[in-house]
């Protein structure tokens, strides 16, 4: 069998994957939802969904520092990876001596076409297409919706300040909100900015994001005296950037702010 990755890649596999090892979190809560508990073998440290499998599979490192002799020990028949979330050097290492598959997620296609390839690799593709059927009617009735263009500024990190621009999965999903990116033309894909900067921009909204800093309550504070004007809200940033099965949830995450930011 012959899979196609999101590089252009394409791996062969004997047979269904009976050992599989995820680099990615929101790939990770996607092979849970599928219902392959017991073909799941390692995950990282930071794939915390679900948060039981942190105990019953073998941890592997980071999204970035993964600890390769480990992963050879294991014996994979396949490895689930991103192109920016993984390590590229560590990467070549593993597809030296493992099936590595790899996504490159910057849209909801790009989502969706991992989910239906992922899906056909591990045998469970009847689950993968009804979870697209679902995800895609969600952000239907997300599209139907009448939004106000507004302009907003979406915090990854504090000290230094970054955001994102419009080559990142996060933008997409703000467009299909209606949310313009101020920092979407900025030729670095995670824009630094300063207080004056910010200031400067003065968006309608300012989103700050829970992961990958945790913003906090405090720091809504600290930002209204620099925008005194602008709506600042505090966003659960797993349903802008996960990119698998958290997708059927994320079109009601984001008409519940859209429901909190005219009460407000």
């Amino acid at each position: 069998m012959f899979f196609t990755d999101q590089l252009n890649r394409t791996i062969e596999l004997q047979k269904f994957p009976k050992r599989i090892i995820s680099l990615v979190p929101s790939q990770t809560e996607l092979l849970y939802q599928l219902g392959l508990d017991d073909n799941v073998i390692g995950v990282t440290k930071f794939c915390i969904h679900p948060s039981h499998w942190k105990k019953k599979k073998k941890i592997v490192g980071g999204t970035k520092n993964y600890k390769i002799e480990l992963i050879d020990d294991l014996k994979p028949d396949l490895i689930i990876a991103n192109k920016e979330e993984n390590n590229k050097d560590s990467l070549e290492n593993l597809m030296q001596k493992h099936n590595v598959w790899i996504s490159d997620i910057k849209t909801l296609d790009h989502a969706t076409q991992m989910i239906d390839v992922v899906g056909k690799m591990t045998d469970t593709y009847q689950i993968s297409k009804k979870l697209n059927q679902k995800i895609n009617i969600q952000f239907q009735i997300l599209k139907t919706l009448q939004k106000k263009k507004k302009s907003v500024v979406y915090l990854i990190w504090n000290k230094p300040l970054m955001t994102i621009n419009n080559d990142t999965f996060i933008n997409h999903l703000m467009s299909l909100n209606n949310w313009e990116n101020c920092y979407g033309n900025h030729n670095s894909r995670y824009p630094e900015l300063t207080e004056v900067e910010l200031v400067e921009m003065n968006p309608d909204i300012l989103f700050l994001s829970s992961e990958p800093f945790p913003f906090k309550i405090k720091h809504i504070e600290q930002f209204k005296q620099l925008l005194p004007t602008t709506k600042i809200l505090i966003v659960d940033g797993e349903y802008f950037s996960w990119y698998g099965s958290r997708l059927v949830d994320s079109p009601a995450y984001f008409s519940s702010i859209h429901r909190q930011l005219i009460s407000n």
